[in-house]
């Protein structure tokens, strides 16, 4: 069975073909930096990476990009020959709480939900309208980033603002990453050969955007995302965690405009607004002060969630890293579980390795390191939805 992938950014199209049930990727292609001077495509086929180089306009332009490469090296003809498309999206509101197929009352729904998440769900929606263009008769299924955090009880997900609030307008923590802490869950149960139903875990995804999730017993019970992705972390652009009178105060005092405070929180804070660099290598490479402020901020967030979520659990089997700098930075990893209130030990050899797992044998919580794969998580929930 033949299911592609897609993972559509406000930029960029991740796209990944799969042999299920397998499990097999056939090939990925990224098309990065869409409606700039110089387009940057990569296709990774057969062991081997073609990199290449266009302009493209638009994600329509995007995909023709990709049907046309899969066509020349006679990977797939058409798209209409897929026995599934699926799509990750960003925010699902209340209503999504498992993938589901894809139809115009879906797209209506999806799209309603854009001011929730305007830096995702209109660039996934966009992916969507063009895969359907190109394969109608292909099941297409939404995969929803919050679905995994769907089942947080109410004291977890409610705001302590006005009840009307969330029944008039959903104002409510959503959670997201959903697909990747659900992938992670499931790789940690095999790797401790428990049933993913049994586990109290704390997983971290942590890359330019990052988020922590509370875990009981297989299902979410909390996590620092909340209404929108901005929330929790201390982030490559973004601030995570402010007191909100800040944003009164930068409209009041300071006389920027609302879209101008979505900008600065967005895209011009987190490690970028402290020391203009949101590269954490190049950050931890810097002698800069600033660049040190910065790390030391970040890694003081990760630790007081993952103590925070502790406390939450009460008993914790495993802490797991996950992620672009979750699973590279074994400085971070180190310093964010230094003094935690249990027996937890570091084999440093192992974790300087990025090995799987970083605890010693005898250490009281697990400690792992596992790669996260969204990709294959989402194709992995089109196949429970087609019933194979």
């Amino acid at each position: 069975m033949k299911i592609a992938v897609i993972n559509s950014g406000s930029s960029s199209i991740k796209f990944q073909l799969f042999s299920m049930p397998q499990g097999r990727v056939v090939a990925h292609v990224l098309v990065e930096k869409i409606g700039e001077a110089s387009s940057q495509i990569t296709l990774k086929y057969a062991d081997k990476k073609y990199p290449f180089t266009d302009v493209i306009k638009n994600h329509h332009e995007g995909l023709e990009k990709i049907i046309a490469l899969l066509r020349e090296f006679d990977i797939l003809q058409e798209f209409s020959s897929l026995d599934a498309i699926g799509h990750r999206v960003v925010h699902g509101g209340e209503n999504f709480h498992s993938a589901t197929f894809i139809n115009e009352s879906v797209i209506k729904e999806i799209e309603a939900l854009n001011p929730l998440a305007p830096l995702h769900n209109p660039a996934n929606l966009e992916g969507i309208l063009v895969a359907r263009q190109k394969a109608p008769l292909v099941k297409q299924i939404a995969v929803f980033d919050t679905a995994f955090h769907a089942m947080m009880p109410k004291e977890a997900y409610l705001y302590a603002l006005a009840y009307e609030m969330y029944e008039k307008h959903k104002i409510r923590r959503y959670g997201f990453h959903g697909t990747s802490h659900a992938f992670i869950l499931k790789q940690t149960a095999k790797e401790l050969k428990k049933d993913k139903n049994e586990l109290n875990i704390i997983t971290l995804h942590l890359g330019n955007g990052a988020s922590v999730c509370a875990i009981e017993k297989g299902i979410s019970v909390d996590t620092s995302m909340g209404f929108t992705p901005l929330e929790g972390l201390m982030m490559g652009t973004r601030s995570g965690d402010v007191d909100p009178a800040i944003l009164i105060f930068m409209q009041r005092v300071l006389g920027l405009s609302i879209d101008e405070v979505d900008t600065t929180l967005n895209k011009k804070s987190g490690l970028l607004g402290i020391c203009g660099e949101n590269d954490v290598r190049s950050i931890m490479d810097s002698t800069d002060e600033k660049a040190k402020l910065a790390l030391a901020m970040m890694i003081r967030r990760i630790k007081k969630y993952i103590g925070a979520y502790i406390a939450l659990l009460g008993r914790v089997d495993a802490i797991v890293f996950s992620g672009g700098i979750g699973e590279n930075s074994s400085y971070i990893r180190e310093k964010a579980l230094e003094n935690l209130p249990f027996s937890l030990m570091i084999d440093k050899s192992a974790n300087k390795a990025n090995a799987t797992f970083i605890s010693t044998p005898s250490s009281q919580v697990k400690v792992l390191v596992i790669k996260t794969d969204e990709e294959l998580e989402i194709a992995q929930e089109c196949l429970k939805l087609l019933g194979v």
